[in-house]
């Protein structure tokens, strides 16, 4: 989950990593957000939009180029965005395999108080009837995309419908996030003459309350059905 917001942190945090290898850590983040179980506390949606936001710093870290704000978008931007794309798809296909070669082990695991098989079979049941809703709309949802991956491996879910939602689940979101924060911060510094730059922390509590709140709401307060057990 995101991190507690301490007083100018994330501001000096974000322009921190932005000047100091920030594409590699940002690939890093994505990646690891998306498919690795140490990744759900990471801020993905926040930090795509504040990398487009600062599109131009990345170009010329990146490509060496000068005065990168003078560029239209065009195929370094390009560039950018899709290696951003191709992390999230690496990350969500790591999460599958490891949830698919692990899978076998939580079947046959002994029934204990706090792991019960039928669980298990209620999310295998559940990805059958949902999954390809899940894993496309789990890219938009804190959280739920880090663990999405993992437990479509579990449950054994094709793996070619797996492949082409996380495809497009990572095109849209990654997409979505940069481009908004790209074209935004143009429009803002053009119409009203100031820059998002200035106020990267109000924009990432912004997000953190628009995708995380509803995700913890459904987890703690929301109605749970039951599903039925599919059979082999």
């Amino acid at each position: 989950m995101e991190i507690l917001l301490l007083d100018g942190f994330i501001q000096r945090f974000i322009e921190w990593i932005i000047h100091h290898g920030g594409f590699f850590f940002l690939l890093l983040v994505i990646f690891a957000e998306t498919g690795l179980f140490v990744g759900f506390f990471f801020p993905g949606d926040s930090l795509l939009f504040a990398s487009g936001i600062f599109m131009n710093e990345l170009l010329e870290k990146v490509f060496n180029v000068a005065d990168a704000g003078a560029l239209p978008f065009g195929l370094y931007h390009i560039i950018i965005i899709i290696a951003v794309m191709v992390a999230s798809v690496l990350g969500n296909i790591v999460g599958y395999w490891f949830g698919y070669k692990t899978g076998p082990l939580l079947y046959e695991r002994k029934e204990t108080w706090l792991f019960k098989r039928k669980h298990l079979l209620k999310a295998k049941s559940f990805y059958h009837k949902y999954g390809k809703g899940t894993i496309f709309l789990a890219k938009f949802l804190p959280i739920i995309r880090t663990f999405a991956p993992i437990v479509a491996g579990v449950v054994k879910m094709e793996k070619h419908i797996f492949v082409f939602y996380n495809i497009v689940g990572s095109v849209c979101w990654v997409s979505s996030m940069m481009l908004g924060g790209f074209f935004l911060q143009n429009w803002v510094e053009k119409k009203f003459d100031f820059s998002l730059k200035d106020h990267i922390e109000a924009i990432t509590i912004g997000l953190i309350l628009v995708t995380t709140l509803p995700v913890l709401y459904k987890l703690f307060f929301g109605k749970h059905e039951e599903y039925e057990p599919t059979k082999e």
